[in-house]
Order: structure tokens, then C-alpha cells, then sequence
């Protein structure tokens, strides 16, 4: 040891480099030279961050406080017993979304992903919320959680989770929405559902109001991100994507833990050139991006929102509700129109960008109408940065040029995030009787395509899919709901090491040279 520490300095940093953070801050026990050496030694610190985690965006970092943090992260989450990890919240959530910050591209996408990016730091993020008590203690502690648990008393025995102070519930809330996959099951139980409880939330009308702009924001004009309603619309899109079956399409986005949840984690296709507004946009606007919109019948709905007998008490959340949604699924081809400074109540740091596109519906109707020229429509809207540093998007769809509907929603993960984007869709006018409901529309390519032929609006793969009826309405949701339980493990391995049926079908239909728009007419004959 003593022939170690007197080697020259230069030799003993390239020895050191290739411990990992735990290893290095233990050998500053070892010995004063040792100490001496580490202490303060933020180049070996900053090659030992490194060569085990991504190279950040930002090279100021405070190397040595970082390695610190991860290393008591990785501690704390290690702990076997909930309630000696449950009051980390507050430091987990800062190590988690620091670690998601500094995350960047390893050059390849993930596995099961086409656009999300491979990063070391969501990997590693990933592993730890593997432990089931990991996701109790830090993913279960918002107010949809805790009214789970009242009403299910035998669900779990997380006391804090119903007690957590307002700020720990938000969170919780956001450490949940950057996981990615929605919890539907709390426990070991699958009737303690997490869906009712979430939909209730997100179909209150008293939650779509000029303060919160109707979208998923704090009521207080600041636009600041409210993420347990963030939260409760991701719990009931991720249901509705289960119960349509569609989860494996869409695994990177909504069964991929932390995939994706950080900033520029979207994979940009190659192009030979960028439009001159494109390559000034921040936001990578321009593209293909699949959405899902779902709502309920008007009566239920009405019903839900007008009862006979009011709560006494008007801020009383309202009962778990679960009576099935029609759900659609969408592509959207959008390009930007114009580029404009920040306003006043906008982020000072990134421009206002304004776009226009055309939508059309996978499904055979849209709204309460059969008629199939409404499965065609047009959309414009413009994304912003809030002064939060959220990226807010305002959506409108045009029908026979006319404004119908709005959408607000906040981009998880942040700019150009992979993850994609999450809120609230409602009356243009702002009808205080609805209808309103959840959305969310995540990217697909950078390639806007043809947007007046129907073959440029679909990706090969999921037409096919889709049109041969690999999709059902009739699937039993709790069936497919996920159930949390560590024997489940070994079964769940087995499926991730299985390719991904995207690939095959993109791979028979290069084989084939099909045309989409042949496809679709097949599928149509009788």
C-alpha cells in the first residue's frame, strides 16, 4: 500500500480511474496520503463519474458532490427496510432528477427502441426501482396512492404514504411520471387498482379551471407543473393502452422504466438537411408523433361531474369511478411555421415556436360520428418553455376549419425528451360542462412524410398491425394489467429478451416492398 501511494501522481490518477464511486470514496479511509490525494481531486473524480455513468451536457459540474450523492443513492435504495429508505424522499427525488438531467446519448438507441436513446445514467436509475420497496417508498407517495390505500387498508403498510406534506406527494408524483410505466396495482393485490382512483381526477371538472389554463398545472397562474395530475393521466392512459393491447407497440414509451425521462433523449433520424426554421427550433417540433386521446360517455361524464347529491364539501375529491373510455389512437405530421420571442410569463431562455399538422384516426370513427371524413382533421399549436423550465405544449384540432377541441400538456423529461408529452384535452371555448378528458403524443420520427396521401401518415409496422385486427376492444384489462410481485421476475426476463414484434413486422414489410396503401385496401376487402 505505501509502494501505491508513493507512486507520481500522473500514474496513481490512471490507476485510480478505473474504481467505481464507492471504491473511491472508501480508499479515502484507507489512509492520510489517500485521502490527501482524493480530497478535492476533481479531475479523478470527474474520470471516475465518467467512465461509469454519461458524460453530462454541462462541464462544471461538482464532481466529487455528484459521485457523493450517487453513491448515498445507491445506499439508501439498498436498504431492506421501507420505513429506513421512506424519509429519502426528498433526496432521492433531487439525485434521480439530477442524474436524468445530466444524462446524454451513448450513440445507439435502447434495445427495444427505435427513437429513445441508450444512456447509462436511466440504466442505472432503472436498476434501482427493480426493488418493489424502492417503488413504495419513492413512486407511491402522492394523494392517488394514499386514497388507494384508505380504501384498501390491506394494500400495503405504508403509513407515510396518506401522512407525505404537499411537496413530498408532487414529488413522488414526478419520480413516478419519469419512470414511465404507470403503477395499476398497489401491493400484491390485483383488486387494489390504482385506475378508478386516477380517473376520478382527471375527468373532475373542478380541476379544468383559468388558473391551471385547464391543463395539468397548479391552480395558481404560474404554470407551474401539477405533476400528481400529470400522474393520474398517465395511471389511466397507461390502463386504456393495456386494455387496447397496444403495450408492446409502444414498450419504449409506456413499459420501459426511465426510458427516455431526460432532455434530447429522442433519437434524430438522419437527414441530408434541415429546414431553416427546423434547425432553429429547440424543440424538434417537426415530424410524426402517435397520440392517444380518450373520454368517456357524455352521460357518464355528466353524471360523474353534476351528481344529484353534491359533496357537502366541495374540495372532497370525488368517488373512484370506473365505467370505460373510448380511446383513439392518432398520428400526427406536424412543421413549424414561425419562431417568436418568449413572452412575458414564459421562460426567457428558449423562443415560442408555432406549428401547424395534419392528424388522422386509427380508428374507424372519432368523437360520437361515423362519418369517416372526420377521421382526417387538421391541428395547429405552439410549444414554450415555462418560467418552471417545463415545456409546455398548446395543441387546437381543426375540423372542416373550424376550432374544436384544445390540448395543454408538459413534456416528461424535458426538451426534445423521448418520453413525450402528457395533459389534458377540452373545448376550445372552455365549457365549463365538458367535455374534457386525458391525451398524450409522443414522437415517432423526425420525418414529417407526405401529409396529403393516406400512406404517408402511417408507419408500415403498426398498419399492418393494426388493420388485420391484431388489436381488440374486447381485451380483458385485467388481464393485461401488470401485477407487482418479485416471483413475476424470471417470466418478465424471458419476455424482454424477446425481440420486439415491431421489428419483425418492419422486417417482413421490407422483405416484401409492400405498399402501405395496398395493405390497408387488403384489409378492408371482405
Amino acid at each position: 500500500m505505501s509502494h501505491l501511494a508513493s507512486l507520481p501522481p500522473e500514474i496513481l490518477h490512471h490507476i485510480l480511474k478505473w474504481l467505481s464511486p464507492e471504491e473511491l470514496l472508501l480508499l479515502r479511509r484507507v489512509s492520510r496520503l489517500f485521502y490527501a490525494y482524493i480530497k478535492g481531486n476533481w479531475s479523478l473524480h470527474r474520470d471516475v463519474y465518467t467512465r461509469n455513468f454519461d458524460t453530462p451536457p454541462q462541464a462544471d459540474l461538482e464532481w466529487e458532490n455528484e459521485l457523493q450523492d450517487l453513491v448515498k443513492l445507491a445506499a439508501v435504495c439498498r436498504r431492506g427496510d421501507f420505513q429506513d429508505k421512506a424519509h429519502h424522499l426528498v433526496f432521492v427525488s433531487s439525485a434521480v432528477n439530477r442524474l436524468l438531467k445530466h444524462a446524454s446519448s451513448q450513440g445507439h438507441t435502447a434495445e427495444n427502441s427505435y427513437t429513445h436513446c441508450a444512456s447509462r445514467n436511466a440504466d442505472f436509475v432503472a436498476g434501482l426501482f427493480e426493488d418493489r420497496t424502492n417503488r413504495e417508498a419513492f413512486l407511491q407517495r402522492s394523494s392517488l396512492f394514499a386514497r388507494v390505500r384508505s380504501a384498501h387498508r390491506d394494500a400495503g403498510s405504508e403509513p407515510c404514504g396518506e401522512t407525505s406534506h404537499a411537496e413530498e406527494r408532487q414529488l413522488s408524483a414526478k419520480l413516478h411520471c419519469l419512470y414511465g410505466k404507470p403503477i395499476l396495482n398497489v401491493g400484491r393485490l390485483r383488486s387494489t387498482r390504482t385506475y378508478p382512483f386516477a380517473v376520478s381526477k382527471v375527468y373532475d371538472l373542478r380541476e379544468y379551471t383559468p388558473l391551471t389554463k385547464w391543463g395539468p398545472f397548479m391552480e395558481d397562474m404560474d404554470t407551474r407543473v401539477d405533476w400528481e395530475k400529470v400522474e393520474a393521466i398517465m395511471v389511466a392512459l397507461g390502463y386504456n393502452i393495456s386494455a387496447r393491447r397496444v403495450t408492446k407497440f409502444f414498450s419504449d414509451t409506456w413499459d420501459s422504466p426511465f426510458s427516455g425521462s431526460w432532455p434530447k433523449s429522442f433519437m434524430p433520424s438522419p437527414k441530408a438537411e434541415l429546414r431553416s426554421l427546423d434547425a432553429e427550433d429547440p424543440y424538434g417540433v417537426t415530424g410524426t408523433w402517435f397520440r392517444i386521446v380518450c373520454f368517456l360517455d357524455y352521460n357518464d361524464f355528466f353524471n360523474f361531474n353534476f351528481p344529484v347529491r353534491e359533496n357537502a364539501w366541495d374540495g372532497a375529491p370525488r368517488p373512484p369511478l370506473s365505467v370505460g373510455e373510448e380511446t383513439r389512437l392518432i398520428v400526427m405530421r406536424t412543421h413549424i411555421t414561425s419562431i417568436e420571442p418568449p413572452g412575458p410569463n414564459d421562460s426567457q431562455d428558449l423562443p415560442v415556436v408555432n406549428f401547424v399538422g395534419v392528424s388522422r384516426s386509427l380508428d374507424g370513427s372519432w368523437d360520437d360520428n361515423a362519418n369517416s371524413d372526420l377521421r382526417a382533421f387538421a391541428s395547429k399549436g405552439k410549444v414554450r418553455l415555462t418560467k418552471e423550465g417545463e415545456v409546455r405544449w398548446t395543441t387546437i384540432s381543426i375540423f372542416h376549419g373550424e376550432e374544436r377541441w384544445r390540448s395543454e400538456g408538459v413534456q416528461v423529461g424535458g426538451v426534445r425528451s423521448a418520453r413525450g408529452v402528457i395533459g389534458n384535452w377540452f373545448d376550445k371555448d372552455y365549457d365549463p360542462h365538458g367535455p374534457a378528458g386525458p391525451t398524450a403524443f409522443w414522437k415517432s420520427s423526425d420525418s414529417e412524410g407526405s401529409v396529403n396521401t393516406e400512406q404517408g401518415l402511417f408507419p408500415n409496422d403498426f398498419v399492418l398491425a393494426y388493420s388485420t385486427g391484431m388489436f381488440s376492444d374486447d381485451s380483458d384489462p385485467e388481464a393485461e394489467m401488470d401485477y407487482e410481485d418479485d416471483e413475476d421476475d424470471e417470466d418478465m426476463d424471458e419476455l424482454s429478451d424477446a425481440e420486439p414484434i415491431s421489428n419483425e413486422l418492419t422486417g417482413l414489410l421490407m422483405d416484401a416492398q409492400l405498399d402501405v396503401a395496398d395493405i390497408v385496401q387488403q384489409a378492408e376487402q371482405p
